[in-house]
């Protein structure tokens, strides 16, 4: 397998060392100021490595954990940091206006994202960003631990890296409902959007763009996925209120099925329960497969709250960015991993 290593080295050089012998410098086949191709040679199913900076007479290992690669995946590219924090960090509040609406937005940036700025990123533009990342924020004082959960799936290898774009509403009872999102929409795609993409290191393509909400949040991410799927490979919709104010039983009965992967989920017995299986029967009458682009589970006494939707935030995360789709849509190539 050829493993590229991608850092702006400059001066300094890039060796690899894998669990076959840690004291070990694996030199590489081909490099450059800001990359380096190794040759690893598998013994076994998996293979633990690190990439190490050479910097003077010092040796740096790269930061967070080790690197696993399967013998039957095809060549990969890695990302890594040295020096920066192995958590990701969370921007000041971000305020976007136009025509009289104003949107407060945190964005999180994954560890390693100051150090290596030859990596770019898909984006995660989550509903309710109040609710995502500080306590002292959120609603009812609990948070999703948006920031700790990512940092968690990516010391597990488990996600590529992700921007995570955390929108508050001006007023959810009108954003998120029917006619309001339309306006919403708009914002998001015309606004927020491209100023993201503008400021930050993001791989702004559909393939790399995905929303996500809980109740009237993720009423509103299905209604942004199907409404702009030019701009958004899917949603997640957990706990969504689909029962409220809203076309999109009836956009969908009667539209052509758009491009997206969507992911569905509800607590029981009171979680917008019913509402989501009648949502999930009526996208698999559509066209949506179950288990490719459409995920749907049934949580046994999941609770309609921000505690509940942070003890499963990890099962999207993994569905839209895990390294198993990755690998399913044709190699962990460009960008899979961490």
């Amino acid at each position: 397998m050829h493993v590229t290593i991608r850092y702006p080295v400059g001066a300094d050089r890039l060796t690899l060392r894998c669990e076959a012998d840690w004291d070990l410098d694996l030199r590489p086949v081909e490099h450059s100021p800001e990359h380096a191709v190794f040759d690893v040679p598998f013994a076994a199913p998996t293979l633990a490595m690190k990439p190490v900076l050479h910097r003077g007479t010092a040796a740096h290992w790269s930061k967070g954990s080790n690197y696993v690669l399967s013998a039957w995946e095809p060549d990969a590219e890695i990302w890594p940091y040295f020096f920066d924090r192995e958590v990701g960090q969370v921007t000041d509040i971000l305020r976007f206006t136009r025509d009289g609406r104003s949107h407060a937005v945190r964005v999180y940036l994954p560890p390693g994202y100051a150090e290596n700025h030859l990596r770019r990123y898909p984006v995660l533009y989550m509903q309710d960003g109040k609710n995502l990342f500080f306590p002292e924020e959120a609603f009812g004082g609990t948070e999703w631990q948006v920031d700790e959960t990512m940092d968690r799936l990516d010391k597990m290898n488990a996600v590529r890296k992700v921007i995570v774009v955390g929108i508050a509403p001006q007023d959810r009872m009108v954003d998120y409902t029917l006619p309001g999102y339309a306006d919403y929409g708009r914002f998001v795609v015309e606004v927020v959007k491209p100023a993201i993409d503008h400021q930050f290191r993001t791989r702004s393509g559909r393939s790399d763009t995905v929303v996500m909400g809980s109740s009237l949040g993720g009423l509103v991410s299905l209604y942004l996925a199907w409404q702009h799927p030019d701009v958004f490979r899917g949603a997640a919709c957990l706990s969504s209120t689909f029962s409220y104010q809203n076309d999109l039983f009836q956009r969908i009965a009667r539209e052509p099925k758009p491009p997206i992967r969507l992911y569905l989920d509800s607590g029981w017995p009171r979680d917008n329960f019913d509402h989501t299986n009648a949502m999930r029967d009526l996208l698999v009458s559509r066209g949506f497969t179950l288990g490719q682009d459409l995920l749907q589970f049934s949580f046994p006494d999941g609770t309609h709250n921000e505690g509940s939707w942070a003890g499963r935030s990890h099962v999207p995360f993994q569905f839209f960015f895990g390294r198993a789709w990755a690998a399913q849509r044709g190699g962990l190539g460009p960008g899979r991993l961490p």
